[in-house]
């Protein structure tokens, strides 16, 4: 955090701030701590949640054929939870120990060495595209990968290391649902902040559905601020002006942006 930051409001940068939080509620926890630290109140608006798949039969058939696989590879946090109780279940996390081991980001690192994994590679740049310019061509022709990743996410990954020549299994580890209710005190608490998060593209998705839903559309006074360019874009394609875009894709790289774009603003709401 810069001292110029630090030093807008006393040590408490975000002093009076309300930070809405859309992110699942049991990966909110961080967020909320990061900014009340900071002298901001969060709200915590879930709008989708994680669970698990409703038939893993697929998922352990890949976690069964691991010996086949030279690497693993995670695109998040969740992946890695779900991914690894299943491995438990099924008594395959020796068969974890053998592979080479890629996570997206240090907050997905942490995890998997939480769990006594050892992690290969964390690209500079914490998104897929990161990820295959770590790797690189010569790196992944001929090589056998698993990707462990949630429904829906993007193909760019796959689609690339295919054409370089790698063998590549996608397979589902979890389930991001929508919350589909409570759209109409969205709207309402809408009018009582002054930023709305958002650290996927899927809770973007959901935020608008909610909105749509509720016959409500977004306020002008409260500000957007997004963890990286994909989520920013998908926030753009469904119509939102977004303010703040976190130069590191993490969410203590979102609040330092927070930080830095208030830095810029008096208590009036002025640019100073």
């Amino acid at each position: 955090m810069s001292d110029t930051a630090v030093a807008h409001s006393g040590g408490v940068p975000l002093s009076g701030q309300r930070i809405l939080i859309t992110r699942p509620r049991e990966q909110a926890g961080a967020f909320v701590r990061g900014v009340e630290a900071l002298g901001a109140r969060a709200v915590v608006f879930p709008t989708v949640e994680i669970l698990p798949l409703r038939d893993a039969g697929v998922l352990d058939e890949a976690v069964r054929g691991l010996p086949e696989q030279d690497w693993l590879v995670f695109t998040s946090a969740n992946g890695v939870r779900h991914f690894l109780e299943r491995c438990e279940a099924l008594g395959c996390v020796d068969s974890l120990k053998a592979l080479q081991v890629a996570a997206i980001g240090p907050q997905t690192a942490r995890l998997l060495e939480d769990n006594g994994l050892s992690v290969t590679l964390v690209p500079e740049e914490f998104r897929a595209e990161g990820i295959l310019a770590a790797l690189g061509p010569e790196r992944v022709r001929g090589r056998r990968f698993l990707l462990a990743r949630v429904a829906g996410a993007r193909d760019v990954l796959p689609e690339t290391l295919r054409r370089w020549g790698a063998a590549v299994t996608v397979v589902e580890a979890y389930r991001n649902e929508p919350v589909r209710h409570g759209g109409r005190r969205l709207a309402r608490l809408l009018g009582q902040v002054d930023w709305v998060t958002f650290t996927s593209p899927s809770t973007v998705s959901a935020f608008m559905d909610l909105l749509e839903q509720a016959g409500a559309g977004f306020p002008p006074p409260a500000r957007v601020a997004c963890i990286g360019p994909i989520t920013a874009n998908a926030a753009r394609e469904r119509g939102l002006a977004v303010d703040v875009e976190a130069r590191e894709y993490t969410v203590a790289g979102l609040i330092q942006a927070l930080v830095e774009c208030t830095a810029g603003v008096d208590e009036h709401g002025e640019n100073v």
